[in-house]
């Protein structure tokens, strides 16, 4: 099969451990692209805080796009301008605010530059330091929160958290849960996720279904591996995740990206 797309998780997965993409990662990925295979970068993160790995490997060069927020948002990198985004509503927001009240878990969500939360913890901590965004504690969630945004994510201990989502599920059906660092619970719009979006940008670009290669490591990647042509997990996948890939490569601190390239574009 000749590849033509590779989508790429990037925390725990494209990124090692320090945050960093490893040479030999660069390298594969840059001859990747040389190729003519579209980079596309899929992550829970905020854009923002995915536009330096963006940068690195020079995805804006070679045409390609990032998909933010587990897929409420595509952008285009050579046009710098999303070409689909997809919010949940002030309402909506308030309600999950409500059920976080309710269920003794804290809340964040965003604005196009800060993190909004109420309260502080350990894993609001996590986020901030992953995104480098400016973090805006405010007296009263529903009083900052005035419009729409495209993602909310709800953090606790990893064992309640997995209580939690089960009665996400079930209370709010309207919304897409999945949980990406095992402490986090991400929430968008209903029909929002990475399958979805790459689904939307696959069918732009005019590529196959089968074609497409996606490599994950978590809850959130699941729907994109399990859609994509040859579906991957790196050696760290979360372990209740392991069979639901065609293939497992080695973990994101040893260079599984560019095995995955090695094997699957480059020998062919």
């Amino acid at each position: 099969m000749q590849y033509k797309m590779l989508v790429l998780d990037l925390d725990d997965t494209l990124l090692r451990d320090d945050h960093s993409i490893s040479e030999r990662n660069k390298e594969m990925l840059m001859k990747a692209q040389e190729k003519g295979v579209y980079v596309v970068l899929a992550s829970g993160r905020p854009t923002p805080a995915m536009l330096q790995y963006a940068e690195e490997l020079d995805l804006r060069k070679y045409g390609s796009y990032i998909i933010s927020y587990n897929g409420a948002i595509i952008t285009d990198l050579t046009q710098q301008k999303n070409i689909f985004e997809q919010s949940l509503s002030k309402e909506q927001i308030h309600g999950l605010h409500d059920f976080s009240l309710a269920n003794n878990v804290d809340i964040i969500t965003y604005t196009a530059d800060s993190i909004i939360s109420e309260t502080s913890s350990k894993y609001i901590d996590i986020e901030v330091q992953l995104t480098q965004m400016k973090f805006n504690k405010v007296d009263c969630f529903k009083t900052a929160v005035t419009e729409s945004a495209v993602k909310c994510i709800l953090l606790e201990d990893p064992e309640y958290l997995k209580t939690v989502e089960s009665k996400l599920k079930i209370e709010k059906p309207n919304k897409s849960v999945s949980i990406s660092k095992p402490f986090f619970l991400e929430v968008m719009s209903k029909g929002i996720d990475k399958a979805t979006s790459i689904a939307r940008l696959a069918d732009k670009l005019g590529i196959l279904q089968d074609e497409i290669i996606a490599v994950g490591n978590a809850g959130n990647d699941l729907t994109m591996v399990e859609y994509a042509g040859l579906g991957v997990w790196v050696d760290n996948v979360t372990p209740e995740l392991r069979g639901c890939a065609d293939v497992i490569v080695a973990s994101n601190n040893d260079h599984g990206v560019a095995e995955v390239v090695e094997k699957y574009i480059l020998a062919n």
